[in-house]
C-alpha cells in the first residue's frame, strides 16, 4: 500500500513537517508493509518557507530586524537550490506570534520587519522572492515594509509619517523617490490564502483587524486609513490596489507589495502544490492523508487542506482529514475530496493538554485511520 501524508501544520502545535511524520508513524504502526511519502503543505502562512525549502532543496538564513513593535528580532527564511529564488514568511517578522495578548494592536504595528527581509534577501544575491503573507500582526497597508525600502509616506505638512495604522489617514502624499534601487527588476510573489480586498466588509481591517487588537471603533479608523491609502497609491503612483483580490491580506500588505514592489499576488496552496509536485507524487497512491489544526467551513477555500483533497480527487484516490476540531460547516470537505475526517482528540482533555501532545494525537488518529481503510480495503479485495 502507497500512502501520501500531506497535511499541513497543526498550529502552535506541529508544525506540516511534524504533522506529516506522525502520520506516517501511525500507517506504519498500522500496516508495517505501506511505503509512506511525507510531502509537508503550507498556503502562504505558517510553513511556507519549510515546505518550499524542503520540496526544492535550499538553505536557511537569518537576519536582524524590527518586530512588529520595534524590537530587534532575528528572522529566518530560505533560499531555494537555485540560490536566486528566496521564501520569506511575513509572520517571522511581522506576526501575531510575536506579541503578547496585551500587545496587540494595530494601531501601532508594522511590517517594517519584513521589509527589512526583503532587502537583506535581495543583498544576498536573490532575484525571485515569494512572500507569505499570512499570520500577520498588522493593519498598515505595507506601509511599514515600504518604509524600510526607502518610500516616504508625507501629512499635509510635508513631514514624514512613521507608525502602523495609525498614520493611514493622515497620509497626503506619497514618495517613493528614495525607494532603495537594489529591488528593481526584482519579482516579487505574495502568496495569499485569502482573496479578501482591501477594505469595506469583507476588507483588511473588518474580518481581520479585531484578532490583531482592534476595537470597533479601530476597524472603523483602520478602514477609512487604507481607503485614504488606497486613493493616495493611485493618485501619486499610478497604482489602482482599492479592488485587488488578496489586497487585504496580511492587513492590506498583499496590496502594498503590489503598490510599492509591483508583485503579483498568488494563491499560496496552488504555488507549494505546484513546488511539492504533489499531482505527480499522489497519482498511483493508494490513500492520501491531509489535516490542519481546525477544519470548519473556511477550510474549503484557499486552505492546504482543500488543495490535498482536491489533488487527491482529481487522481481518484481516497483522502482521510485529520483535525484537531472539527467545527462548523466542516462538512463542505466533503464536496471537496475529502472521504472521512477523523478529530485527534482522545477522551476529555482541555486544549493545552492536547496542543502538548498533539503528534502522539496525531499519529494515534492515522493509526486507527488507516485500520479503518484496510478493513475496506481487504473486504473488497475479497469479494
Amino acid at each position: 500500500m502507497r500512502v501520501v501524508a500531506a497535511p499541513d501544520s497543526f498550529k502552535g502545535s506541529a508544525s506540516a513537517t511534524a504533522a506529516a511524520a506522525a502520520i506516517a508513524r501511525g500507517v506504519l504502526a498500522a500496516a508495517p508493509d505501506a511505503s509512506v511519502v511525507e510531502v509537508p503543505l503550507a498556503d502562504g502562512g505558517e510553513g511556507t518557507v519549510e515546505a518550499l525549502v524542503a520540496a526544492r532543496g535550499g538553505a536557511y538564513a537569518e537576519a536582524a530586524v524590527a518586530d512588529p513593535l520595534g524590537r530587534k528580532i532575528t528572522a529566518r527564511y530560505g533560499f531555494l537550490s537555485d540560490g536566486k529564488t528566496a521564501v520569506i514568511e511575513m509572520a517571522a517578522a511581522s506576526g501575531l506570534p510575536l506579541l503578547s495578548r496585551e500587545e496587540r494592536n494595530p494601531m501601532v504595528t508594522t511590517t517594517f520587519g519584513t521589509g527589512q527581509l526583503i532587502l537583506d534577501a535581495i543583498s544576498r544575491g536573490a532575484s525571485e522572492i515569494v512572500i507569505g503573507i499570512g499570520g500577520s500582526a498588522t493593519v498598515d497597508g505595507g506601509t511599514g515594509m515600504a518604509r524600510a525600502l526607502g518610500v516616504r509616506f508625507l501629512d499635509a505638512q510635508g513631514k514624514e509619517l512613521t507608525g502602523g495604522g495609525e498614520i493611514l489617514q493622515r497620509i497626503r502624499r506619497i514618495d517613493v523617490s528614495g525607494r532603495d534601487k537594489c529591488v528593481n527588476g526584482v519579482r516579487i510573489t505574495a502568496a495569499s490564502d485569502v482573496t479578501n480586498a482591501l477594505t469595506g466588509p469583507e476588507g483588511a481591517a473588518a474580518v481581520y483587524g479585531p484578532q490583531k487588537g482592534a476595537t470597533r471603533e479601530t476597524v472603523a479608523a483602520l478602514d477609512a486609513g487604507l481607503a485614504n491609502l488606497a486613493a493616495r497609491t493611485k493618485a501619486d503612483l499610478g497604482v489602482d490596489i482599492a479592488d485587488v483580490p488578496g489586497g487585504g491580506a496580511a492587513g492590506g500588505l498583499g496590496a502594498g507589495l503590489r503598490a510599492f514592489l509591483g508583485a503579483k499576488i498568488r494563491s499560496g496552496i496552488e504555488i507549494v502544490l505546484e513546488a511539492v509536485d504533489l499531482a505527480w507524487k499522489v497519482r498511483d497512491a493508494d490513500l492520501v492523508f491531509t489535516g490542519e489544526g481546525r477544519v470548519d467551513g473556511q477550510s474549503a477555500y484557499g486552505k492546504a487542506v482543500s488543495g490535498a483533497a482536491q489533488t487527491a480527487q482529481k487522481a481518484g484516490v481516497p483522502c482521510i482529514l485529520l483535525a484537531g476540531a472539527i467545527g462548523e460547516g466542516a462538512g463542505v470537505m466533503l464536496e471537496r475530496g475529502v472521504s472521512a475526517m477523523f478529530s485527534i482528540a482522545q477522551g476529555p482533555a482541555g486544549e493545552g493538554e492536547m496542543m502538548a501532545q498533539a503528534e502522539a494525537l496525531i499519529e494515534a488518529a492515522a493509526q486507527q485511520a488507516t485500520r479503518a481503510f484496510l478493513a475496506g480495503f481487504l473486504r473488497e479485495a475479497q469479494s
